[in-house]
């Protein structure tokens, strides 16, 4: 019965068919080629005066190109119908239309689908007849790009006798090929809920790729709308571990930006629940698609240039940008004027605080016609992802991306920051039915967490060393993050959630035995759990540390460990056999290296020195006398302002200059007070003379006030008052220290009313209630080391060698290298991760060293303060093959998958 409710191929013909009869101003139905078995391969097209279809920009929607992915027959039936039933009386579905083209292909394998339909649901081919008495080939093995010939024809991967041998793709080559006017490429399989965008097999960021992770989130974000369900995005790790042959990358390599698009958790779902779900929640998205093409067309204003950073603090950041973008100047053509598109524009800046993120109204921060701009309020030590683009003003059409910014604002003055990765032997996951071999499930490819029925359940297991943090660290932000890899095991909807727990390590004797990890009582479990419907592929997942759990990592440092455990589901429901998640560790052969391994990232301070300090003078000036040692303020009996002033020496503190205030306070105590009869204030405030005689003294430059003024009233109550020191005095008294100056402070009294002969006498000098000056202070940087020198780059076995001169001084603790494709990398964060140690050398083994490229190395001490880079651009005329990794699968079910099977 469930397969009754879904359409034959026949079925789409003839719903197509009809609605062309009833709407032949929207749709235009044809047939591209004709199938082994004779099926015409149907092709849709709708836009508004259908006959000028081929003049817009265009979207090519491929759907159920495998047999048994359902879904992109249904979706694009689905969809064809949402934008009749809304044209003309939905206003975004008139826009897209009226701008942009959609070419649907609803079934790019009609054989194949009708053989999964009516004899085996789970075939995956087409139906060619291999001669062999074997039949199918993959068509998504089957395109011209990194097209792999093998000889195995029953494989369900199988790609066929040569490129572009089968009818379908073909048929699709071919329409491609005359219709220059798409932009961009979508292809509907499924399982798992993903988007995979396109890539040039070169392990390097290419010009469009900000342009497909913001386009796959954005119609995330659409999908998340309908049914709260994250898709994840995920590029891969080229060159190891991609397909061959695939449509996407063909489109991709034609200039159009594509992406495979994997919806829900089974090929043929519950259609009542799951396949409607799937099918309500992508189309708004791809309605978003749709109208999104003409933003990557010759109608488009040009893309934003050289978007990099100029400074960053620890509250703010500066963007700049070039507003000259035409391709031709780069070629020394300073004469040739931007298109007509570049005129009258103004840029739009988004930010988010993790990769991969939308940029809609909810991140929109500015629109600026400047090509500068200052984004403030910011958080210290944290990461910031800044997407720029361009609009023009009469038309609204957008242009294509510049490439994504990253920055890490600076430590405020008393914070330090570490991150901590597992050692290969701290990180791994443990299996109930693997037992014998999960001391070799460590430092090994990837983490397995749920249960299937091959492993049973299994947990994540992560030790972090702790040693290198200071025993009186404050803990002030704590996250830690796990790059989910792959989601495709998870197979059941709204089933089982994913945690982290924090366990305690004495309970624990060995971290790779599953008996002691399953029955360990966690200390506490992190945040919120992750429901199955928000696991998300190939986009960090991040869990922040609550107060409670921050002063946890604060226990465990005495340990020297922080012991975590990610747990998922440990039951299955009757007849399903996996619930599944697996996350990469950086470590192994197919592992993804240092960007991908599991971090704890802390943000901290420590805990202070006290030191109180009694005041070294005190004086009381009047207009007409000054008295040493006493300490008065107030008024005359002319009612003119008597002054107090106490000084302090900072000579006792630390002789290192590098001390950052954490807290500073005044304290005072007030005796008799004479002849006030109106309500007094007093204020406190420092003060720089050369000379303490009255005139001096009254017409002093104002530095800062210390905390707020206190009344005559506050005074009778509590005669002993602290003046707290804010923020800015804290870093006056800092510069007073570094510079070996004393303090100076002035108090003051004002009245509302004018009053005469009304004094207060303050405490001096002798006794138990003297001022006090009392200031908690930590030692630390505050200035960066010297940039490393002589630095260079050669081509050696195939990778980029970086060489460079590190600086001497006692303070060093390493050099941190930096590749970008774009612009010199300005900044630790501003591009990828290369290295971070004592050496001064690295290769570059993850990059393309045929591609230019530029590098920059920073020096660091242990706060960590980041120098100015020493930057570098490296090219090479010389070419460089690059190896494709051949996939090696950790286990059967793995092996399995990978396979098609």
């Amino acid at each position: 019965m469930m397969k009754k409710q879904y359409l034959s191929y026949q079925d789409t013909i003839d719903f197509l068919a009809q609605a062309m009869e009833k709407h032949p101003n929207l749709i235009r139905l044809e047939s591209i080629g004709e199938t082994h078995e004779g099926r015409p391969i149907m092709m849709v097209t709708v836009s508004q005066d259908v006959a000028y279809a081929d003049l817009k920009p265009a979207l090519l929607y491929t759907g159920t190109i495998h047999a048994r992915e359902w879904i992109g027959i249904e979706l694009a039936v689905n969809f064809v119908q949402y934008l009749l039933d809304n044209y003309p009386s939905n206003p975004d579905v008139v826009e897209a239309l009226t701008r942009n083209t959609l070419y649907m292909v609803p079934c790019l394998n009609p054989d194949g689908f009708e053989y999964s339909r009516q004899h085996f649901s789970f075939w995956r081919k087409n139906r060619r007849d291999n001669g062999d008495g074997t039949f199918g080939v993959d068509l998504n093995r089957n395109f011209g790009i990194n097209f792999k010939r093998t000889t195995n024809t029953q494989s369900n991967i199988y790609g066929g006798p040569a490129a572009f041998s089968e009818p379908e793709t073909s048929a699709i080559k071919g329409f491609v090929e005359s219709h220059s006017n798409i932009r961009i490429a979508l292809d509907y399989h499924s399982q798992g809920n993903v988007f995979f965008p396109a890539h040039k097999f070169n392990h390097e960021a290419e010009i469009e790729g900000t342009d497909l992770n913001i386009m796959c989130a954005n119609m995330a974000n659409e999908i998340y709308k309908v049914t709260k369900r994250q898709y994840g995005i995920h590029r891969g790790k080229p060159p190891a571990n991609l397909i061959h042959g695939s449509g996407r990358e063909y489109y991709y390599d034609r200039g159009i930006l594509s992406s495979v698009v994997e919806v829900g958790s089974r090929n043929i779902p519950d259609y009542l629940i799951n396949m409607s779900q799937s099918v309500d929640e992508n189309i708004p998205a791809l309605l978003y698609a749709l109208s999104t093409a003409i933003n990557y067309s010759d109608l488009a204003p040009k893309r934003p240039d050289n978007f990099t950073i100029k400074e960053v603090s620890s509250n703010q950041v500066v963007l700049s940008w070039d507003d000259i973008t035409d391709d031709r100047l780069h070629e020394g053509n300073s004469n040739v004027p931007l298109s007509n598109n570049d005129e009258g524009c103004y840029y739009q800046i988004y930010r988010s605080e993790s990769p991969k993120y939308q940029c809609t109204r909810e991140n929109l921060i500015a629109i600026t016609s400047q090509n500068e701009y200052t984004d403030k309020q910011l958080k210290s030590g944290h990461r910031y992802f800044y997407n720029l683009r361009k609009v023009n003003r009469i038309s609204r059409i957008k242009s294509p991306f510049a490439p994504e910014v990253k920055i890490k604002t600076s430590l405020e003055k008393d914070e330090f920051a570490f991150t901590l990765f597992p050692n290969p032997e701290q990180i791994g996951y443990v299996g109930e039915l693997t037992q014998a071999n999960n001391r070799e499930h460590f430092g090994y490819n990837s983490l397995f967490i749920g249960v299937n029925k091959t492993k049973g359940v299994c947990y994540g297991v992560i030790d972090f060393n702790l040693d290198r943090l200071p025993d009186d660290a404050i803990i002030k932000d704590a996250v830690f993050s796990l790059y989910p890899m792959n989601r495709v095991g998870a197979k059941i909807e709204n089933y089982g959630e994913w945690s982290v727990s924090i366990l305690n390590p004495d309970d624990i004797c060995d971290i790779t035995n599953f008996d002691e990890i399953r029955s360990a009582t966690p200390l506490q479990t992190l945040g919120n759990a992750i429901d199955s419907d928000q696991l998300t592929q190939g986009i960090w997942k991040d869990w922040r540390f609550s107060a409670l759990e921050k002063r946890l990592i604060e226990e465990q440092l005495v340990k020297g460990r922080l012991l975590l455990r990610i747990q998922g589901p440990d039951t299955l429901p009757l007849c399903n056999d996996s619930q599944m998640m697996q996350f990469d560790i950086g470590y192994g052969r197919f592992g993804g290296g240092i960007h991908y391994r599991p971090t704890l990232d802390l943000i901290y301070t420590r805990k202070p020195y006290q030191v109180a300090l009694s005041a070294t003078d005190c004086h009381t000036i009047e207009q007409e006398a000054h008295y040493p040692a006493e300490l008065r303020s107030g008024f005359d009996y002319q009612g003119e302002t008597v002054f107090g002033q106490v000084g302090f020496s900072l000579s006792c503190i630390s002789n290192n200059t590098d001390i950052a205030i954490t807290q500073a306070y005044f304290e005072i105590e007030s005796g008799s007070l004479v002849g006030v009869e109106q309500p007094m204030r007093f204020t406190v405030e420092m003060a720089e003379l050369d000379s303490l005689d009255y005139y001096s003294v009254k017409h002093r430059e104002k530095i800062e006030f210390i905390g707020y003024e206190v009344s005559s009233e506050d005074l009778a109550k509590a005669p002993r008052q602290r003046f707290m020191f804010d923020s800015s005095a804290r870093q006056y008294l800092e510069q007073l220290h570094a510079d070996g100056k004393h303090v100076t402070l002035i108090i003051r009294a004002t009245s509302a009313s004018r009053q005469r002969e009304a004094i207060i006498d303050w405490h001096g000098l002798e006794g138990e209630h003297r001022p006090q000056l009392v200031i908690d202070y930590i030692q630390r940087r505050h200035q960066a080391l010297d940039v490393p020198q002589n630095l260079e780059a050669q081509l050696q076995d195939g990778a980029v060698k970086l060489t460079w001169d590190n600086p001497d001084h006692p303070d060093f603790v390493g050099a941190y290298v930096v590749r970008n494709s774009f612009h010199p990398p300005r900044t630790p964060l501003d591009g990828v991760k290369l290295y971070a140690g004592k050496d001064s050398y690295t290769f570059d083994r993850f990059g393309n060293a045929n591609i230019p490229k530029y590098y920059s190395v920073f020096s660091y001490d242990n706060v960590p303060n980041y120098s100015v880079p020493a930057m570098i651009k490296f090219s090479t005329d010389e070419v460089t093959p690059i190896v494709c990794d051949e996939f090696e699968p950790q286990d059967e079910a793995e092996k399995r998958y990978r396979d098609g099977d």
